[in-house]
């Protein structure tokens, strides 16, 4: 079968670079990926490479439903746990697939927990992280890889969301396969900063619970293991965003682009408006992950509520 797996879409954001006083800045949107984001070329690439029969996973929303879509492609069943305040578009996705959205409160159940008991309930079943797997990092590595193939020039960096690090993992990863030296640069909530406060620590840092930033797709306890080790020392930096600016971001991505982009997605060019002075002369990259978002939350912040 044909991967479907679509090329990622490149904006120039001209008006923005000006401002921000970059050489270039250029939108790598995974909006029309299919499912709305990147996490299609990790689910795709997990589920084409197991053979196991059903899987399941835990996610916010754009891991699940691209995980429900690309089982139905290939003929296997998905299980979803999430949070029972996910955006509505998100579990409604995931059903439109036909997979089961198992909605839980988690500050009676953790998402962990839920897996262990389905685990227990389906031994046949193959156990998905959304970000820490060698195959969901792999299948995130093919961005970089089309990245460094359309860099002209070359990016000076790369600027990605960070949740639980499967995407700025995989961008690391796929950058060092093709022999590139772009450097990547974490963008994370300040709401949900563990991956910054591990980088500080020098060790994985959890959150005490679950980050309620308009970031739903950022919101992890904490790294992955496997996103961790390549974390580590391969992520030229992390910068912290507030929620104002997250929101800011899309406000600007559908006002001066016309692009409409969920606050997770946006993370990356908040993140540039939070710390412009870095990237001064620079030619850079953000990458919009996503656009899924519920319609009154969107409105909300366009509107400036």
């Amino acid at each position: 079968m044909t991967s479907p797996i679509r090329p990622t879409t490149i904006l120039d954001a001209p008006k923005i670079a000006r401002e921000l006083h970059l050489a270039s800045l250029t939108l790598a949107t995974e909006t029309f990926q299919v499912t709305g984001s990147f996490k299609f070329r990790a689910a795709y690439n997990l589920a084409a490479n197991v053979s196991h029969p059903i899987i399941i996973a835990a996610s916010s929303g754009n891991f699940g439903q691209a995980l429900a879509c690309a089982c139905e492609l290939l003929g296997k069943r998905a299980i979803i746990i999430m949070p029972a305040n996910s955006a509505k578009v998100k579990v409604d996705a995931v059903r439109s697939y036909n997979a089961i959205a198992d909605l839980i409160d988690t500050s009676v159940i953790s998402r962990e927990a839920r897996v262990a008991e389905l685990a227990a309930e389906n031994p046949e079943a193959y156990i998905a992280s959304a970000f820490d797997d060698q195959l969901v990092i792999d299948g995130n590595a093919t961005l970089a890889v089309e990245l460094a193939a359309l860099a002209q020039p070359k990016f000076d960096a790369v600027i990605a969301p960070v949740g639980g690090g499967g995407l700025a993992s995989g961008l690391i990863e796929g950058f060092r396969r093709v022999g590139t030296n772009i450097k990547v640069v974490g963008a994370e909530p300040a709401l949900a900063n563990d991956a910054a406060r591990s980088l500080q620590a020098g060790h994985i840092v959890r959150n005490n619970s679950e980050p309620q930033t308009i970031a739903d797709g950022a919101r992890t306890r904490a790294l992955g293991t496997l996103n961790w080790a390549t974390l580590q020392h391969g992520v030229a930096g992390i910068i912290e965003v507030p929620d104002a600016r997250i929101e800011e971001a899309v406000r600007r991505l559908f006002t001066e682009i016309n692009l409409k982009a969920e606050p997770t997605g946006a993370l990356s060019l908040g993140a540039l408006l939070t710390d412009p002075a870095q990237f001064e002369g620079k030619h850079i990259c953000c990458v919009i992950s996503g656009g899924n978002v519920d319609a009154a939350v969107y409105a909300r912040i366009i509107q400036g509520g």
